[in-house]
Parts: structure tokens; C-alpha cells; sequence
């Protein structure tokens, strides 16, 4: 696999996502929780897609159990909460593992795009920020506490950067 058009997920309510459906367009792809410290995230990931989605940026949110447990309610009860509480109406997709032998593709690629501290290869914690290009490359892997408003020079610059 070489580009994020290769793959594809399941939306919040179970339908498929080919990732090629954004081609051209830049995507921050977010491990999210529910009931996590950095869980007031989603208040800035959801005024970058309403700041920058018409300019092409796609917010991408990924629920995922595996750290401290912390988003375990249902993708329907995930997505109300995300809704209710953030105003989130940016893409959900279905709950994943982004570690071990059940992590879906995606994240095995874009792990092995962007590893993290000191080369590291797993996701540490939940809000673990992929910045992926036009071109459909990964740009750049934000650690949890790097807050959404931080990325908006990076996001800029891919958007403003013509696919290859």
C-alpha cells in the first residue's frame, strides 16, 4: 500500500468508507475517546473541519477503546455523545483497535508512514494526530497533547500544496 487511497473503513453507523472518495484533499486522521482527558478535543477538531473543510481538509475520527477504556459505549451511543456534547459533524467512523493483531490496515500504515518518538511504531494514547497530504502521503504524526489549534500552520501549508 502506498497511499491512503488504498484503504478503506466502516463509518460510525457501519457503512463502508473507501478513502480514495477524498482523493485531492488533505485528511487529519484522530484516534478519539469519549471519556478521556484530551476528550475536549473535539471541540478543536470540529472548528478545523468547520474552518478549513470548503478549503479541503477532511476531519477523520477513529473511536478507540483500547486505552484506559475509555470510549467503550456503541458506535450509535459514540456518535449521540460526539453530537450532544461537541456538535461533532465532521466523519466518525466505527470503533477500532489501532494496536495489536486486531488494529485495522489504516493504522498499520500510517504507523509504519509517521512512527513516533525515538522510531516508536505504536499509537501510545488516544487523540494521536496523522496529518495526510494532497497527494495522499502522510505528512506528520501529533502526539495526544498537541491541541487541533496547533496544527493549523501545517494544515495550511497541505492545503495550500498541489497533489503530485
Amino acid at each position: 500500500m502506498s497511499s491512503i487511497d488504498d484503504f478503506q473503513a466502516a463509518r460510525i453507523d457501519g457503512s463502508p468508507l473507501r478513502l480514495s472518495d477524498y482523493r485531492g484533499q488533505v485528511l487529519l486522521i484522530v484516534n478519539t475517546a469519549s471519556a478521556c482527558g484530551f476528550t475536549p478535543q473535539f471541540a478543536g477538531l470540529q472548528e478545523l473541519h468547520a474552518t478549513y473543510g470548503a478549503r479541503g481538509l477532511v476531519v477523520i475520527g477513529f473511536p478507540c477503546n483500547q486505552f484506559g477504556k475509555q470510549d467503550a459505549g456503541s458506535n450509535q451511543e459514540i456518535g449521540a455523545f460526539c453530537s450532544k456534547n461537541y456538535g461533532v459533524d465532521f466523519t466518525m467512523m466505527s470503533k477500532i483497535d489501532v494496536n495489536g493483531p486486531q488494529a485495522i490496515p489504516l493504522y498499520d500504515w500510517l504507523k509504519q508512514q509517521a512512527p513516533g518518538v525515538l522510531g516508536t511504531r505504536s499509537i501510545k494514547w488516544n487523540f494521536t494526530k496523522f496529518l495526510v497530504g494532497r497527494d495522499g502521503r502522510v505528512i506528520a504524526r501529533y502526539a495526544p497533547a498537541t491541541r487541533p489549534a496547533e496544527l493549523r500552520a501545517d494544515i495550511e501549508t497541505a492545503l495550500t500544496s498541489s497533489p503530485s
